[in-house]
């Protein structure tokens, strides 16, 4: 595609009205978009991310970057992007790619960023898949070839307290009162180191304009794939999400511990905000019964964004499920272009935040902007196979 042509694109998306930089001028003083984006910025060895972002980059993370501009969240998770202690390629992205225009989209700063330590690729000296072996990445305490591929990370125009985060990390899957645990799969060796967290469960305060403080609770659970009979990833996608249900509801989640010591969960009048790529579709797909649905129906969840009139939506779903007519949920909230289209990735307020609106970055195919997802046959991505989620939360008056 020329220059000249993707312009003429951006343009006409401007006048269609496709998704762009959000207004933050008069009248939106108290509005804030809170996003969730699985980038696929996961590489094959530990250090191939940093050295794609401090190079020319790639047309996958210029398309990425697109996509963030265009939505300009104000609070973004970035799923599956790897993990460095030093935070390099989080400042690289930041710096060389968002804030870059990318075809003409107005560049976003975010002052604020935290690269999450994860499970993922930290070998667990054991053979916790069963193959006789105890050196792969399935055997590793969250799946991965190296320590901290898959990661995440967020990043906030505003202040994020760094002093006040939890991380549970470390927390055993066998501490959970009532776990799915396979334990007729698992040894007791192998329950005593295994974590509940294939990457890490985080909860980061951050301090909004107006002076409110939201509890960012951001999290990836495991796919409920690549195992067996026992469905051990199945299982432990469903108690991956139900560690968040049960910290969010006062007395459910007394019995967590998190790495920094302390006990309990979030008070009644706490704010917070769920984000994260989930890996559970509530209709269809192959997670546990009902493993998604326990964090959606839960008292302490926006309902209307959980399954209501303000539940994200987007024209690209609809389009690309026509593909696939079997499945139960509206193709309209879906947000990961596979297994003919499910909804994974949330964005989930508390029901103490007022919503004023919310999407999902999936342009309908004549859409101008729709290269910037397209997934030709037998062919990767052009961002991700996950699109970017959006809810804007009102707090002022």
């Amino acid at each position: 595609m020329s220059r000249w042509t993707r312009w003429l694109m951006v343009f006409m998306a401007m006048a269609c009205g496709a998704p762009m930089a959000q207004d933050q001028g008069a009248g939106q003083q108290a509005t804030w978009r809170f996003a969730t984006f699985n980038v696929s910025m996961y590489r094959e060895t530990p250090d191939a991310l940093v050295q794609e972002l401090a190079g020319p980059g790639s047309d996958q993370v210029r398309n990425v970057a697109e996509i963030i501009q265009r939505t300009a969240p104000d609070v973004l998770l970035l799923n599956e992007f790897d993990y460095d202690a030093a935070g390099e390629a989080l400042r690289l992205f930041r710096q060389r790619f968002l804030e870059v225009s990318q075809h003409g989209a107005t560049p976003i700063h975010y002052e604020y960023a935290y690269a999450a330590p994860s499970n993922t690729g930290v070998p667990s000296g054991m053979d916790l898949n069963g193959d006789g072996q105890a050196n792969t990445a399935d055997d590793a305490l969250g799946f991965g070839q190296f320590p901290g591929q898959y990661a995440f990370a967020i990043l906030s125009r505003f202040p994020l307290q760094l002093d006040q985060l939890r991380s549970f990390q470390l927390f055993l899957w066998k501490d959970m009162p009532q776990a799915l645990l396979p334990t007729d799969f698992y040894n007791q060796q192998q329950q005593d180191i295994l974590r509940l967290s294939s990457k890490n469960h985080v909860d980061l305060p951050v301090v909004l304009p107006d002076g409110r403080l939201v509890h960012l609770l951001a999290s990836h659970p495991t796919p409920p794939t690549f195992d067996g009979p026992e469905d051990r990833n199945g299982r432990r996608n469903a108690d991956e999400i139900r560690l968040w249900a049960d910290y969010s509801t006062p007395g459910q989640g007394d019995y967590l511990r998190d790495d920094q010591g302390r006990s309990g969960g979030l008070a009644q009048t706490a704010s917070f905000v769920v984000l994260g790529d989930m890996n559970a579709d509530p209709n269809d797909g192959d997670a546990w019964p009902g493993a998604i649905k326990r964090l959606l129906d839960s008292p302490r969840i926006n309902q209307a964004v959980a399954y209501g009139n303000l539940a994200p939506r987007a024209a690209g779903g609809t389009s690309y499920a026509r593909r696939n007519s079997s499945h139960l949920g509206d193709p309209a909230n879906d947000t990961a272009a596979f297994a003919g289209g499910l909804r994974v990735d949330y964005v989930l307020p508390s029901s103490n935040l007022d919503v004023a609106g919310s999407g999902i970055f999936w342009p309908d195919p004549q859409d101008p902007l729709a290269p910037l997802v397209a997934w030709p046959e037998g062919g990767a991505p052009a961002s991700s196979d996950h699109h970017l989620v959006w809810v804007d939360v009102r707090t002022g008056s």
